[in-house]
C-alpha cells in the first residue's frame, strides 16, 4: 500500500529479554495462526500455558523471568527463534514481488476496504460465530499471502459469540465469558501523537464514541470498532459486546457502528479505498455515510449515489429469506434523523432499503446493499443463479446486470493438518502451499506413496479421537456420571473404524438429524461388527433458534442410547480448534442440506484438502466439486417443494450409500492392510479440490474480476 502503515500500539504488559524481543512482534501478528513453526516455538516456551490458552500473548505474559535465562542458554531454542524471525521478516517484506505486484504493477496502492460483521482467524479471538466469519478470516489471510492492498473492518465483541455446553438432557446452554482484551493479539489504533484514536457516530440525542483495535493478519490490517468506552453512556457501552445479539434495536445499532463508523475510520486515517466490499448486508449502512459525505462536498444526491455504487461490491451469502436482515422503517428513520440534516432527501434514504414488492414498513439491508453496489456476487455458481432469481426484479429496476458468482474457498495453511502438511512439504517442497495453483500440483499429489499418506491420515485421525475423548470425559464428569461410565467413555471410537463427521450451524434446513430418520436401519449400519461405522456431530444453534436447539437435543439423546453402542457422539464447545480437528481427522464429511439452501459451504473443502471424502447433497460448492473420484452424491439434483418427501428420499439414499458404497470401499484392503481404492480417492480429493476451492484462487478471482479489473 502506498499510504502510511496504520499506527497502533500493544497494550499487554510483557517483559521479554532484548535477545528475544521479536517474539512480541510475531505474537501480535496472526501470521502465527497459519505458521506451524511459530506455534511450535511458542509452545516450546511453556507447553502448559500454550495448551491452556492457545494464545502467544498469554504465554509471554505468564513466563517466569528465570525461565528466560534457561531459554537463553538453549541453543536449539535460540536457533529456532532466529530462523522464525528471518522467516517472519521475509514474509512481511519479501525480496521478490508478490502475486499482486506481478499482476497489477501499475496499481496506485489504494486498498480494498473489506467489511464483515465477524472474522474467524483463531479460537483465541472470539469475534466469529461460524461460516461467514471463518470465510472472512480466510479471505484476509489469503489477501495477505497474495500481497493485496487490503484493509478489513469489523466489530470488537468483548463477550464474543456464546460458548456452548450441553446439559444432561441435551439442552444447549449459553454463556458469554468476558474476554480480557489486554491478553489477546490486538493493538490500539493511535493518532499522530501516539494517543488512542477515538471517533464517534450519532445516535438519537447523543454521540456514541468508539475506539479501534487493530488485528495484524500478516500484511493485512483489520480494524475492529469497540463502543465499550467510559465516554459513553453506560447503556451504549455494550453495543458492540455480543455477536448476533437477538434484540433488533441493538442489532441495528451494531450495524450502524460498523457501517458509519467504518467509513469514518478511513476518513480519519486519510485512506481512500479503491473498492468497498460489503461481505453480506450487515455493513450496508456504510453506503449512506459515503453518499452523505459526497453530498457535503457538493454532489447531488443522485450523482453521489451513482459514484458510491461504482466502487462498491456486495457479496450475498444466503438464499434463505430469513438470512436477509430487515428492521422496522420507524426504527431506521429515528437513526437517520439523528444522522442527517438532509430533510429533503430523507424519504429517499429510507426507500433505498425498501423492497418494491415487499412491505413499505420494512428496511432490508440486502436491498440497500443491492441498490448501492454496481457489482454483486453469490458464493457458488448455483447460489449465483438462485440469488439472481430472488433479486432479479430489483436488479432490473436498477438497470444492473444479473448477480454473478465467486465460489468460496478456504485458506489451506490454516486448515491443513500437521501430518499431511509435513508429508506434502517433504514430497512437494517447503513452499508447496504457495504453488497449489501450478499445473504440476495434481500430478505430484497423485504420485504420493500410499502408505505414507494413509499413515499421516491415521495420525491425524488419532489426534481427533484423543480430543473427542477429552471433551467427552469433561462433559460427562460435569453431568455427574460415575467413574465406571467415564472409563467406558475412553474406549469410545476406534482408529481402524470408518469415521464420519458432521459439524456446522444447527439450522433446520441443514437437516442434522437426517441420519436418524430410520433408527433401525441406522442401528444395523453402526452395529455391524465386521464393518462398523462411527459418527461425530458438533455445532451450535443461535440462542434464539429453538428448532435448531431441538435438533441438537435429538442428536444428543441418540448418542446416549445404548443401541448405538458408543459409535455416535455429539461434541459440545464447537469452535475453530475442534473444527480443525474434525476436518483433519474424519474419513468422510457428511453434508445434507435441503437444496438449494446451502449457498456454498466450506467445511467440506477443508476436509477434502486433508484427504477426507465428501458425501453430500448436490448443493453449494459440491455442484462444482463433485466427481465420482472424490466423493458421493446424496439424493437427486432437484429442488422439490415436498420437504417431507424429499427428506425421506434423501435419507433412503444416504443409508444406501453407507451400506453399499462407503463401507465396502473403506473396508476393502489388500495384503498390506491398505484400502488402495480409498487412498486413490483421498489423493484425488487433495489434488483436484484443494486448488479449486482455496482462498488463494478465490481472492485472486476477486482481484481480477472485481477489485482491480482491467478497464
Amino acid at each position: 500500500m502506498t499510504h502510511e502503515p496504520i499506527a497502533s500500539r500493544p497494550i499487554a504488559d510483557v517483559e521479554i529479554p532484548l535477545q528475544f524481543s521479536r517474539l512480541l512482534d510475531i505474537a501480535y501478528n496472526l501470521w502465527w495462526t497459519w505458521t506451524p513453526a511459530a506455534r511450535h516455538l511458542f509452545r516450546s516456551i511453556d507447553s502448559w500455558s500454550w495448551d491452556r490458552y492457545r494464545n502467544p500473548i498469554e504465554v509471554l505474559i505468564e513466563v517466569d523471568p528465570q525461565h528466560w535465562h534457561r531459554l537463553q542458554n538453549d541453543e536449539g531454542f535460540v536457533r529456532a527463534y532466529r530462523q522464525l524471525v528471518d522467516r517472519f521478516d521475509e514474509y512481511l517484506y519479501p525480496q521478490d514481488p508478490t502475486w499482486f505486484q506481478r499482476q497489477f504493477p501499475d496499481h496506485d496502492g489504494s486498498p480494498v476496504a473489506y467489511f464483515s460483521t465477524e472474522f474467524g482467524w483463531h479460537e483465541c479471538l472470539q469475534v466469529y460465530s461460524g461460516g461467514l466469519g471463518i470465510l472472512s478470516g480466510d479471505h484476509s489471510k489469503s489477501a495477505s499471502d497474495l500481497g493485496l492492498p487490503f484493509v478489513g473492518v469489523g466489530l470488537m465483541y468483548r463477550l464474543g459469540y456464546f460458548r456452548q455446553t450441553i446439559d444432561p438432557d441435551g439442552q444447549q446452554q449459553h454463556f458469554y465469558p468476558d474476554h480480557d482484551l489486554h491478553r489477546v493479539p490486538l493493538q490500539h489504533l493511535v493518532d499522530e501523537n501516539g494517543e488512542e484514536r477515538v471517533l464517534w457516530i450519532p445516535l438519537p440525542g447523543r454521540r456514541v464514541y468508539f475506539r479501534v483495535w487493530k488485528a495484524a493478519v500478516g500484511r493485512v490490517p483489520v480494524l475492529l470498532l469497540d463502543t465499550d468506552l467510559p465516554q459513553n453512556d453506560p447503556a451504549d457501552r455494550p453495543i458492540t459486546s455480543v455477536l448476533y445479539v437477538s434484540g433488533r434495536e441493538m442489532r441495528l445499532c451494531q450495524e450502524w457502528v460498523l457501517g458509519l463508523g467504518g467509513v469514518r475510520v478511513f476518513e480519519a486515517l486519510g485512506i481512500q479505498p479503491s473498492v468497498w466490499h460489503m461481505n453480506e448486508g450487515h455493513s450496508a449502512l456504510l453506503s449512506l455515510e459515503r453518499v452523505n459525505q459526497l453530498m457535503q462536498k457538493g454532489q447531488s444526491y443522485d450523482a453521489a449515489l451513482k459514484t458510491v455504487a461504482e466502487s462498491a461490491l456486495f457479496t450475498t451469502h444466503t438464499p434463505v429469506p430469513a438470512g436477509h436482515e430487515s428492521f422496522s422503517r420507524s426504527l431506521v428513520e429515528r437513526l437517520l434523523d439523528a444522522w442527517s440534516g438532509d430533510a429533503e432527501n430523507r424519504p429517499s434514504w429510507v426507500d433505498l432499503g425498501v423492497q418494491d414488492n415487499g412491505s413499505a414498513e420494512e428496511f432490508n439491508m440486502t436491498v440497500l446493499a443491492l441498490r448501492t453496489s454496481r457489482q454483486v456476487n453469490g458464493v457458488s455458481e448455483l447460489h449465483g443463479r438462485v440469488a439472481g432469481e430472488m433479486w432479479n426484479g430489483l436488479q432490473e429496476a436498477e438497470g444492473r446486470k444479473t448477480i454473478e458468482s465467486v465460489t468460496n474457498g478456504v485458506h489451506l495453511p490454516t486448515w491443513l493438518g500437521e501430518d499431511i502438511g509435513n508429508l506434502l512439504r517433504r514430497r512437494l517442497g517447503p513452499d508447496f502451499e504457495q504453488r497449489i495453483l501450478d499445473p504440476g500440483f495434481e500430478e505430484a499429489v497423485m504420485a504420493l506413496d500410499d502408505r505414507e499418506l494413509w499413515d499421516a491420515h491415521q495420525r491425524q485421525k488419532q489426534v481427533l479421537i484423543d480430543r473427542t475423548r477429552q471433551l467427552g470425559l469433561r462433559q460427562l464428569a460435569r453431568h455427574g456420571r460415575s467413574p465406571e461410565d467415564l472409563r467406558l467413555h475412553n474406549s469410545r471410537l476406534d482408529n481402524s473404524h470408518l469415521l464420519i463427521g458432521f459439524a456446522r450451524r444447527f439450522a433446520t434446513y441443514k437437516r442434522a438429524d437426517l441420519i436418524l430418520r430410520d433408527v433401525e436401519r441406522l442401528k444395523t449400519i453402526i452395529q455391524n461388527e465386521d464393518r462398523p461405522v462411527q459418527f461425530l456431530f458438533a455445532g451450535k444453534a443461535h440462542p434464539a433458534d429453538r428448532p435448531g436447539q431441538d435438533l441438537i437435543r435429538s442428536i444428543w439423546n441418540a448418542s446416549q442410547d445404548p443401541v448405538y453402542r458408543n459409535r455416535l457422539m455429539f461434541l459440545e464447545s464447537y469452535d475453530m480448534r475442534l473444527g480443525r480437528r474434525l476436518v483433519q481427522g474424519v474419513d468422510v464429511w457428511l453434508n445434507n442440506p435441503r437444496r438449494p439452501l446451502e449457498a456454498s459451504g466450506t467445511s467440506g473443502m477443508k476436509a477434502a484438502m486433508n484427504g477426507g471424502l465428501n458425501c453430500s447433497v448436490l448443493d453449494g460448492w459440491w455442484c462444482e466439486g463433485y466427481s465420482p473420484e472424490v466423493g458421493w452424491i446424496i439424493g437427486e439434483e432437484s429442488d422439490g417443494a415436498d420437504n417431507d418427501g424429499r427428506d425421506q428420499g434423501d435419507a433412503d439414499d444416504l443409508y444406501r450409500l453407507l451400506e453399499d458404497d462407503l463401507v465396502t470401499l473403506y473396508y476393502t484392503r489388500d495384503d498390506d492392510g491398505l484400502p488402495r481404492q480409498w487412498i486413490q480417492r483421498m489423493k484425488a480429493a487433495i489434488a483436484r479440490l484443494s486448488p479449486r476451492f482455496s482462498t488463494q484462487r478465490m481472492v485472486a478471482e476477486y482481484a481480477q474480476r472485481f477489485y482491480f479489473p482491467t478497464r
